[in-house]
């Protein structure tokens, strides 16, 4: 990852205006810490701190065409720039960067280019000849970008909120999959598969097919110069990331700098759920297995400078980064730089344990989809800041744009948790791997219950986050709340905390609106709270809320204000 800063039409374009742009963007360092770039023409900046983790020799940033009137700067990976490469051959390419080829498709192809590209991006061009510019965000919105806009009538675009947020009278999530451009004003959207529009696909499941789209977006993410390795927490999800990574790593490229033993990391405390499974996962696949370890109290010091980088306050995302915070600066300790990750599996196959109610398979699509739109709020947002901040760059095959269309278009019927049929949450993924010939993880793991990341790593993570936060927050204060934070009022002691936390580092009304909000239950939406009436007495998002389907479901419900059950923002 990189941390990307560009400012278009300042009134000032003083060297104080420079200085001004250098320090915020110095604010984004954690994201880059190998190099630092800016252009600058005009009333224009372009500002890059990067990650090297291809061409770490020529590649730094920002990047031009042959005559240096097209300007980029970006944060991502491109993943199938080599082939676009082969598209361009009447283009002079300074480097080997995979991000060069944006500024030479858009002197081919002018706007209309994005869908080409096949990778994980945020980036911002200029084009100097008329002094226009774009901007955009991938699919998904696994890297994140904010826009904003100043006082002096300038457009701001940057990584995270924290370089703009000062500078700017009102600023947004830049919604992922659009572009913006100036010559047309607005914003508009380059992404339109066919899921999107929420109808109910009816293609049949193929278990071959889905398990080879899969494979196939693993091992176009094993695209590096740098050491790597994989998150392993032992659950269905990074298992089955690692077992198709280790299978098909002595094949890559990445084998012949980097060796062909995968590297695995795993953190929890200890005796956690995780950590046993991660470890069985890793001595069945030959990793070289890396296990942390965190105490309760360690992750509550971290709190403040965990909601500073991701830019926060939603519980869910909160308790789950908390641990993969202090797991990347272990990883990064060790020279790791790039990790492959398991995030949105749950969400496109509808694994959160709230989906064995859905009524039917319209309902679970519907619900499927709204959580795929709403990633880059939630686990995209904290699989890349939580990484990002110690400059570990986090990959995630389950959100390849190929993967997703095929796994998008299979009857959802196919995806319904039937317990009549044998079927628990993720069984058409499971059974796709299912292979008694050549294995790729033990039938146990395959089958293994889904443990939300936050409750994996050890049930009393989260319990132990309770009590502090009731130890800080008086009933005084939760009961007015709603006085105090009238948007998104927080309904419990723990969102109250986190919330005084966010306001500390982002105090605007802008940075207070990038968080959604509404009632969820174990990771649901608002929409979904309504499948089982119980839930409204339980609306706490950690997995074992989902009363009567989790194994170590919670005993009793737990008491919060009546009113208005939100333990949180909507998920």
């Amino acid at each position: 990852m990189c941390g990307i800063l560009a400012v278009f039409g300042c009134i000032d374009n003083s060297q104080a205006k420079r200085s001004r742009i250098i320090e915020l963007s110095r604010r984004l360092r954690h994201r880059g810490p190998d190099w630092s770039g800016l252009h600058c023409h005009g009333d224009c900046y372009l500002a890059h701190q990067r990650l090297a983790i291809v061409d770490p020799t020529s590649g730094d940033q920002p990047l031009y065409n042959e005559d240096k009137t097209v300007v980029v700067t970006v944060n991502g990976e491109i993943y199938n720039h080599k082939q676009l490469r082969e598209q361009l051959k009447n283009h002079q390419f300074r480097t080997g960067s995979d991000c060069e080829v944006i500024a030479h498709l858009y002197e081919e192809h002018g706007e209309e280019f994005v869908d080409m590209l096949d990778g994980m991006f945020s980036f911002v061009l200029l084009d100097t000849r008329d002094k226009s510019f774009i901007a955009a965000r991938d699919a998904i919105g696994v890297t994140p970008l904010y826009m904003g806009w100043g006082l002096d009538g300038s457009i701001w675009f940057a990584s995270e909120m924290k370089a703009l947020s000062d500078d700017c009278e009102r600023f947004i999530s830049f919604p992922p999959g659009h572009i913006y451009s100036s010559k047309q004003g607005g914003l508009r959207r380059w992404y339109n598969p066919p899921w999107y529009s929420e109808q109910i696909p009816s293609n049949p499941y193929d278990p071959l097919v889905l398990r080879k789209a899969f494979e196939k977006a693993v091992v176009k993410r094993l695209m590096t110069d740098v050491p790597f390795g994989v998150l392993l927490s032992g659950g269905l999800d990074s298992s089955l990331v690692a077992a198709v990574a280790s299978r098909y790593l002595a094949d890559s490229e990445a084998a012949c700098q980097w060796g062909s033993q995968l590297h695995s990391f795993c953190i929890g405390l200890e005796g956690s759920p995780d950590l046993k499974a991660a470890r069985e996962v890793a001595d069945y696949l030959g990793t070289r297995h890396h296990e942390f370890h965190f105490t309760v109290q360690e992750g509550i010091d971290a709190l403040e400078e965990v909601i500073y980088h991701i830019e926060t306050y939603d519980v869910t995302t909160i308790r789950a980064s908390t641990p993969m915070f202090l797991m990347s600066r272990k990883i990064k300790s060790l020279g790791v730089k790039m990790v492959i990750s398991g995030e949105g599996s749950d969400e496109i196959f509808g694994g959160y344990l709230y989906f064995h109610k859905a009524p039917n398979k319209e309902q679970f699509h519907q619900e499927t989809c709204r959580k795929i739109k709403a990633l880059h709020l939630y686990d995209c947002l904290r699989a890349n800041k939580s990484t990002s901040a110690w400059g570990v760059e986090a990959r995630v095959p389950f959100l390849d744009k190929e993967f997703i269309n095929t796994a998008m278009s299979i009857d959802p019927e196919w995806k319904m948790v039937r317990p009549d049929l044998g079927r628990i949450e993720k069984w058409i993924l499971r059974n796709a791997f299912d292979d008694d010939k050549q294995p790729y993880l033990p039938k146990h793991i395959l089958y293994r219950q889904k443990e939300q990341f936050s409750d994996g790593v050890g049930y009393s993570w989260i319990d132990g986050l309770r009590d502090h936060a009731n130890k800080q927050v008086t009933d005084a204060m939760l009961a007015n709340s709603s006085f105090v934070y009238p948007e998104n009022t927080p309904t419990t002691k723990e969102a109250y905390y986190y919330r005084t936390i966010f306001e500390k580092f982002f105090p605007k009304n802008a940075a207070r609106a990038t968080v959604p909000g509404g009632p969820s239950v174990a990771c649901s939406t608002a929409k979904a709270v309504e499948w089982d009436a119980a839930w409204s007495k339980n609306p706490d998002p950690s997995g074992r809320a989902a009363l009567g389907v989790h194994a170590a479901a919670y005993e009793e419900a737990v008491d919060t204000k009546p009113a208005n059950p939100v333990n949180g923002p909507l998920q």
